[in-house]
């Protein structure tokens, strides 16, 4: 007879297992053997849970996303004004937590993932619709074009994201000088 209440717990942990072992390994070349392993449960449990690596994956990369959606809400409600509402967004999307090892991982393995699964391919479009909207919704009414440079500082956030979290010394405080820095050019070209 199945423990009431454990559903959750083993997912979390399943969750957890599958970040550590991507992180581990670098890539999504872990087994469901593995994870289950590290998460201190069989791999048949896993499978109940998930139904396989794809999915595992798929559930650890949602929980990332949610992190990260938490701590932007986190940072946008301290936020006035549209400025520092769009400073908030690129705060957040350079937080330290954003650039943990492991994570930094299944960042990198989801964008390599979506070029050929269409689930990991949906999930990494709908952080980046997310991103553009929440950057347009700042940015209105203090620029001129802020569908545009919406667009241009998400994909900016995305591409400094990629060489700091890949350089050797992994600044994330340069890279978010970056992005903050284009932010108030593109103001200014908006005045």
């Amino acid at each position: 007879m199945p423990k009431v209440g454990m559903e959750p717990i083993r997912r979390s942990a399943l969750v957890e297992a599958t970040i550590a072992e991507i992180g581990a390994a670098h890539s999504l070349d872990v087994t469901v053997g593995q994870i289950a392993r590290r998460a201190g449960m069989s791999t048949a449990l896993a499978h109940h849970y998930f139904g396989g690596k794809d999915q595992i994956f798929l559930a650890a990369m949602r929980h990332i996303l949610a992190e990260y959606k938490e701590e932007v809400g986190k940072r946008l409600a301290g936020a006035g004004g549209g400025k520092a509402r769009a400073v908030a967004i690129i705060e957040a999307s350079f937080d330290e937590t954003c650039f943990a090892p492991d994570t930094v991982s299944a960042w990198m393995t989801l964008y390599a993932a979506s070029r050929t699964q269409p689930e990991t391919r949906r999930l990494l479009r709908i952080y980046q619709r997310r991103l553009r909207s929440n950057l347009t919704h700042a940015l209105r009414g203090i620029s001129t074009r802020p569908q545009a440079d919406a667009d241009t500082l998400a994909a900016l956030i995305d591409g400094l994201y990629l060489r700091a979290a890949l350089s050797r010394d992994g600044r994330p405080d340069i890279a978010r000088e970056s992005a903050l820095s284009t932010l108030d050019l593109l103001l200014k070209a908006s005045t």
